[in-house]
């Protein structure tokens, strides 16, 4: 027997997630001092969420202690499963080192067991979509985790990620820019286009004056790059802004009226660091 393991930071729907048969590990964030796990949508109040964060509530984001993991895995290594975690970007927490104390702790104890880490260098759906790709073929492979780890690896670096954000400032609490630049940025509609890089970090890729422009580069970058790999489908995500998200997914189904496009929106742990406005595609390409 095997399992296929993610975590919500890879943003897969709930019901995406329980349809594929994924295990799903619960990450936290916290808003005015009270710790939610994020629950791929289920039970969450994402309204709520980003009214607050305009309001100006603190929210902040953690990783998770080595007895979490210890619990979570526990049960399966005492089974003798094989275990696949399809983690989202080791480059963007601190909460793997647990992991890997934990993972070293049961595989001492159990040591027949078997488990594998696949890094998708990724965050938000970036993750999800390998993480959707790779329960298509685990099942479809009868639950191999060596041939659904290879597989992985063979199309990580075929992810694109283009999102921008609504308001700098959001940035700047995070520490990915100063204050001074957020401020200014914001005076002089600078929006940069962010992607994740091959190397699972978050950079600008383009930095251009107006929101219209904004889109119309994204738009035109999936114009160049979408390539339908394995019938994957391209994801138009949004933090509480429904009519950009709708306007971007319109203009991507005109590009490509043949791709599978599906909307949701962004969690509260990926939120938290982008905040509210924030919009972004998700797609396969030939190259990240």
């Amino acid at each position: 027997m095997s399992v296929l393991f993610c975590d919500t930071d890879c943003e897969l729907w709930y019901t995406t997630a329980k349809e594929l048969g994924v295990k799903v590990i619960g990450m936290p964030y916290t808003v005015d001092g009270e710790e939610k796990m994020y629950d791929l949508g289920e039970n969450t109040d994402f309204k709520d969420f980003y009214a607050r964060m305009r309001a100006g509530s603190s929210v902040s984001t953690a990783g998770l202690n080595k007895e979490i993991y210890l619990d979570i895995f526990r049960p399966y290594f005492e089974a003798g499963e094989d275990i696949l975690y399809v983690a989202f970007s080791s480059k963007m927490s601190g909460t793997f080192e647990p992991l890997a104390a934990a993972i070293e702790e049961l595989s001492k104890q159990f040591p027949d067991a078997r488990y594998r880490k696949f890094d998708t260098l990724n965050i938000c759906l970036g993750a999800g979509i390998l993480v959707y790709l790779a329960a298509k073929f685990f099942n479809a492979h009868g639950g191999d985790i060596d041939a659904t780890y290879d597989y992985l690896a063979k199309i990580v670096h075929r992810v694109k990620v283009h999102f921008v954000v609504g308001d700098l400032r959001y940035l700047a609490r995070g520490g990915r820019l100063s204050p001074a630049k957020a401020r200014m940025g914001n005076v002089l509609q600078a929006k940069p286009v962010l992607h994740v890089d091959k190397e699972g970090e978050i950079s600008v890729l383009t930095k251009v004056i107006g929101a219209k422009k904004a889109m119309s580069y994204v738009v035109d970058e999936f114009a160049a790059n979408y390539r339908n790999i394995d019938d994957a489908p391209v994801f138009v995500v949004g933090a509480d802004c429904d009519g950009l998200v709708e306007e971007l997914k319109e203009r991507v189904a005109a590009v490509a009226p043949e791709a599978d496009i599906r909307t949701q929106p962004v969690g509260p742990v990926i939120g938290a660091h982008c905040g509210p406005g924030t919009y972004g595609i998700i797609y396969m390409s030939d190259e990240k």
